[in-house]
Parts: C-alpha cells; structure tokens; sequence
C-alpha cells in the first residue's frame, strides 16, 4: 500500500510518501528542490555514481513513521544539499524549511 499526501512544515508545502513494504516502510518527504528520506535511501550512491545530477537529499535512520522522520536527526547528505546548509546531525524539519525557502 501506498500513501500520498501533503504535509506543511513551516508555511511550506512538501509531498510525503510512505510505501508499506513487508517488515518495513519506505518514507520520503519532498519537494521541487530535494528530498529526505529513511535509511533505505543510499546517499554513497548518489554522491559517488551519480554525482553528475544535482540530487539535494538527505538520509534519516531508525524512522518509521513520517511523523518520526521530519522529527529525525539526518545521518548523512549528499553534496548538493550541501549547498543549501543541509549538514550531517541537522534535523530534518529544519533542512526541509531550507529548501522549502528557496522554491
């Protein structure tokens, strides 16, 4: 099963996604300029294979809900987030605002 719907953080509207997977859910939160989302999302990858794309993204472990994760702490970015002060131990709420800013 999945869910879409629109959550405000801010003032500012973003996309949340939860995929009910067996064991586990699969969580993002996004907008135009970037996303975060659960530990299933593979920052390495984005910043090593595919760092010819701007992806602004950010990884936060042991959530479960969307609710857990805009209250989570990011445990890794990718260098594009850099960009928009997105840092590792920010938490996610407030690297979301920072994106939700600039749209």
């Amino acid at each position: 099963m999945m869910e879409v719907y629109p959550i405000t953080i801010e003032g500012k509207t973003f996309t949340a996604i939860t995929v009910k997977l067996p064991h586990t859910n699969l969580l993002v939160i996004s907008n135009e300029i970037g996303y975060v989302m659960c530990g299933a999302l593979d920052v390495e990858l984005l910043n090593e294979k595919l760092s010819d794309r701007p992806i602004v993204a950010g990884r936060a472990v042991g959530v479960k809900t969307i609710a857990e994760l805009q209250e989570a702490e990011l445990e890794s970015v990718t260098h594009h987030a850099r960009q928009y002060g997105w840092q590792q131990g920010m938490k996610v709420r407030e690297a979301l605002v920072k994106i939700g800013q600039e749209k």
